[in-house]
């Protein structure tokens, strides 16, 4: 948490000196600017310390979207900084260019704000991924599910885009939906005022979750509660079968150090236990760490979610290079993974270089 804090702070006093330096304004002026841009970031912290819960709703809203995405607009203006700097260094980019300069200002701010604006758009584009699986063991019917995961739901994905998600979810008419965690953003709070149980209620077809850690974060006590009265079956370190042929095992989160092993919870919380060898077995896990774990079980999908594969670019490159697989299709032995880059996002809604998506899958037969 200290580095998430530093690196924005320094991002802050390299970009508040350049824009000083850069923009033809008075003093006044420029200091206005530099002010209005910290205090955005600066808002931030609210999210972080519990303040929001004790502010009207819509105010809350509007604070953890400006705080949030004052953090993604400050690395592209550093971003945008440094790369003017290397220019310079390697003299392909005169002086002038950064002192006082209205054109640089106004390349800069309409580059700022299409990028932004194309990432909001994208962002708001939700992509169907379609996924076929097949097995040899024996299926009653094949099965259509519903996958997705990082919902997010509170601040900023509200009650209206839950709604559009709800519809998109049940014209593909699942015989289940399975959701890999963080279906709640950082509070319980704007879910209950708004009453998004009403909206998950909406889906023609049952729905199981794991947890995430921003359960953790929000309470998990709460988001139970919660998940029972929106009708979703809450698996934490739990199983559920379905149609007694598939067995939805659920983690709890890597967050609970003492949470159950994959292969404990195969002999343990399976519901059908004496039916594991002849059933076609699905692990929700929300963070992809140990893939694995998975392949020894013997398990044959694993669904997982987490990554955002870093919400916007560069910081893709980041989770490409700390986990096995950051986001999509994967395969270890025979047990196949998706690791989604989650319908939803936390904080600033913006899509760069990565996109929002749910997953469409068949499960039948060979």
């Amino acid at each position: 948490m200290l580095l998430f804090m530093l690196l924005p702070i320094a991002g802050l006093i390299y970009s508040g000196w350049h824009l000083w330096v850069l923009l033809p304004l008075p003093s006044l002026w420029k200091t206005a600017i530099i002010v209005v841009g910290t205090l955005c970031f600066l808002t931030l912290l609210l999210d972080f310390s519990g303040s929001l819960e004790q502010m009207p709703l819509p105010a809350a809203k509007v604070l953890y979207r400006i705080g949030t995405s004052s953090v993604i607009v400050l690395l592209y203006v550093v971003m945008a900084f440094l790369l003017l700097d290397l220019g310079r260094l390697v003299h392909l980019v005169p002086k002038t260019w950064l002192h006082q300069n209205w054109v640089t200002t106004a390349a800069l701010a309409g580059m700022l704000l299409t990028v932004f604006v194309c990432g909001a758009l994208h962002y708001n584009n939700k992509v169907r991924v379609g996924l076929d699986l097949t097995t040899a063991k024996s299926l009653p019917h094949p099965f259509r599910l519903v996958m997705l995961s990082d919902l997010h739901l509170g601040y900023h994905n509200t009650r209206t885009d839950l709604a559009r998600w709800v519809d998109l979810i049940n014209a593909e008419q699942p015989d289940a939906v399975l959701i890999a965690g963080d279906i709640i953003d950082i509070s319980v709070r704007p879910l209950i005022e708004e009453d998004m149980a009403a909206e998950f209620r909406r889906l023609k077809a049952p729905v199981y979750a794991c947890i995430g850690n921003h359960e953790y974060y929000s309470d998990v006590r709460r988001a139970r509660r919660f998940y029972d009265e929106a009708g979703i079956t809450l698996l934490k370190d739990s199983a559920a079968l379905i149609d007694s042929a598939l067995i939805v095992i659920g983690r709890d989160d890597r967050s609970n150090h003492h949470r159950k092993s994959i292969a404990q919870l195969q002999k343990e919380t399976s519901p059908n236990p004496e039916k594991l060898e002849e059933a076609y077995t699905i692990v929700l896990d929300h963070q992809p760490y140990h893939l694995e774990e998975a392949e020894a079980a013997g398990i044959d999908f694993q669904l997982s979610g987490h990554t955002h594969r870093g919400q916007v670019w560069p910081i893709s490159w980041i989770t490409d290079a700390l986990y096995e697989c950051s986001w999509g299709e994967h395969q270890r032995g025979k047990t196949r993974y998706y690791i989604s880059s989650g319908i939803g996002i936390w904080g600033g809604k913006f899509r760069i270089g990565t996109q929002s998506e749910y997953i469409v899958t068949t499960l039948s037969n060979n």
